[in-house]
């Protein structure tokens, strides 16, 4: 799956604005990212990312490939759900790969026909919003929907850089 993500900086009183297009509340989620760089290659040149997610509900552990364009942070995304986090990144280690960070978040999630806007707080950056959509070979239409969301919230702002990378920068938010 091709997953289509447009990221900016959320400004005040974002909520009310994606209420106000139609937005429907979904729920709040803490993440908990653990990334790995692999022992072949260096995921931050290649502009890959292995991660294990640990959410209330369960873990998933993430492959994403580079990015396929330069306005977006759209990119192939392979996820499958893992029963013991703490056992995968054992099997991770024993195998060569290393923590390279971790990332933490408080996700609030809105539903807008086929996307997902997510209103984050992540530890040591601020508060972002992401809109996300699943997309195939349209993913080019998945990104000119996401653009579109986001001009009507009223954001030209599009933010290429994963958190994790964000962090390694020292960026923050204004």
């Amino acid at each position: 799956m091709i997953e289509v993500e447009v990221k900016a900086r959320a400004p005040p009183g974002i909520e009310e604005k994606i209420l106000g297009i139609g937005g429907v509340e979904m729920g709040e989620e803490a993440h908990l990212d653990l990334y790995f760089n692999s022992p072949s290659h260096d995921f931050a040149r290649t502009d890959e990312a292995l991660r294990i997610r640990i959410k209330e509900e369960g873990a998933d552990l993430t492959y994403k490939g580079p990015k396929l364009d330069s306005e977006t942070k759209s990119r192939l995304e392979v996820r499958v759900r893992i029963e013991d986090p703490q056992a995968m990144e054992s099997i991770l280690e024993s195998v060569g790969f290393s923590r390279a960070a971790v990332v933490k978040k408080r996700r609030k999630k809105y539903a807008l026909k086929e996307a997902v806007l997510c209103l984050d707080d992540v530890e040591g950056l601020g508060a972002f919003l992401e809109v996300e959509l699943a997309g195939g070979e349209d993913w080019w239409a998945q990104k000119r929907t996401a653009l579109d969301i986001m001009a009507k919230l009223g954001i030209s702002e599009s933010i290429r850089e994963s958190y994790l990378e964000l962090l390694a920068e020292g960026r923050s938010g204004p």
